[in-house]
């Protein structure tokens, strides 16, 4: 509903989003020159290095940062793609068929791998594993899961210890949720079994990482499925309680990414913040920013770095997406 709220008010005049944001911040206020608006899934305190990185190097240009769900990205480009300069997301399916269906201005002669792009209009920036977060003191004298089975013969061992204590992806709302249980569900008939497990324990369902490590750090969950990694690092960094485990039986690994608008007010700012984007998490750079560095996907087998092309669209095919949501609300909501 939120989604078709948003839609109503990019057609009204004048209408206001500000209070709709997630966050939102302007860096380098009152600089002489243009304002991007960069609309972004990526929390402020995980972007704001990169920003204050690139202003400082153009100190004309302002940034107007504003943070909201990768699903209402989409939505919000598609219903006003003049309203944004750079759309930045980590639902990486989504953010390929904005660029598919028109909405990104090609850009020439950036810098970066042949994988790490799509005809010029989508760039990759940085490369991002999902992770399980687990509130060390539930596994205290326990094995610790470092596998999708091993996790399920855990909650299966002690269900009503982790009944409405494990947290996982809305994938219903969230659009890295969705990508990251496609690709698991790609991977491995696993996911389905872990997914009925963690259904029959009463599992809590999450728009975003972020929600779900705060949840984890109070003791309000003991464990999260997918929850991305960069964040996990940083939020659990300094915490003793928390512990981060990426699988050893296969590693889901997305690729954050950006675009111009194709509606942008202001192209020369929009690509000159790309290109800086591009160029300060390259894995041969050193930056501030907590996020980590676009890595190859060097061919290791036991990790799955989700391909920038057209196999991303599979399932957002209005059938397929219908059919595996039918399946995971079977598993999840029972």
């Amino acid at each position: 509903m939120r989604y078709i709220i948003a839609l109503m008010l990019a057609f009204l005049p004048g209408a206001g989003w500000a209070e709709d944001w997630e966050d939102q911040l302007i860096f380098n206020e009152g600089a002489e020159g243009p304002r991007l608006r960069v609309i972004s899934s990526t929390d402020t305190v995980l972007f704001a290095p990169l920003i204050e990185e690139f202003v400082a190097k153009n100190p004309s240009i302002s940034v107007e940062y504003l943070v909201s769900g990768t699903a209402d990205i989409n939505m919000r480009v598609r219903a006003a793609a003049d309203a944004f300069d750079v759309v930045v997301s980590s639902a990486m399916d989504l953010q390929l068929k904005l660029a598919n269906d028109g909405y990104a201005l090609p850009i020439d002669d950036i810098d970066t791998p042949h994988w790490a792009q799509w005809h010029n209009s989508l760039f990759s920036f940085t490369t991002e594993p999902a992770a399980i977060v687990i509130n060390r003191a539930a596994f205290e004298g326990q094995q610790v899961p470092v596998t999708r089975q091993m996790l399920i013969e855990a909650l299966r061992k002690r269900p009503e210890e982790f009944r409405g204590k494990v947290g996982t992806y809305d994938v219903r709302q969230s659009g890295l949720g969705y990508l990251f249980a496609t690709q698991d569900a790609r991977a491995s008939e696993t996911y389905w079994r872990l997914m009925e497990v963690m259904g029959g324990l009463d599992v809590r369902l999450y728009c975003c990482s972020g929600e779900m490590i705060n949840d984890l750090a109070d003791g309000t969950i003991l464990v999260a499925y997918n929850v991305l990694g960069s964040y996990a690092a940083v939020r659990a960094e300094g915490k003793d309680a928390l512990e981060v485990i990426f699988p050893t039986d296969f590693q889901t690994i997305m690729m954050r990414t950006a675009l111009v608008s194709n509606a942008t007010r202001e192209p020369d700012a929009a690509e000159a913040f790309i290109r800086h984007l591009v160029a300060e998490k390259s894995a041969a750079r050193e930056t501030q920013s907590s996020l980590p560095p676009l890595t190859s996907p060097g061919g290791v087998t036991d990790r799955e770095t989700i391909g920038l092309n057209p196999a991303l669209l599979t399932f957002l095919d209005d059938l397929k997406r219908k059919k595996f949501l039918s399946a995971w609300e079977n598993a999840v909501i029972q």
